[in-house]
């Protein structure tokens, strides 16, 4: 019995600075860019969306790829 791992879908985060609350803390916005191609390269991902957060009346803080799978028998 092996257990495979089979890509479903990626999506790319982009976070913002929304400011600050009265306690001091960061607020983080963020946007999400679904349908991400499964091999895009780091630097091309990263690229892509630093543009796309141009777009934001907030500044841009960084970005993340999250990656969705299936665990299958």
């Amino acid at each position: 019995m092996a257990a495979t791992i089979e890509f479903k879908d990626a999506v790319g985060k982009v976070y913002f600075n929304g400011g600050m609350t009265e306690d001091g803390k960061l607020i983080r916005k963020s946007k999400t860019y679904r349908n991400i191609a499964r091999h895009a390269s780091a630097e091309n991902l990263y690229n892509a969306l630093e543009q796309l957060a141009q777009l934001s009346e907030y500044p841009f803080i960084g970005a993340e790829k999250v990656e969705t799978s299936f665990v299958m028998e």
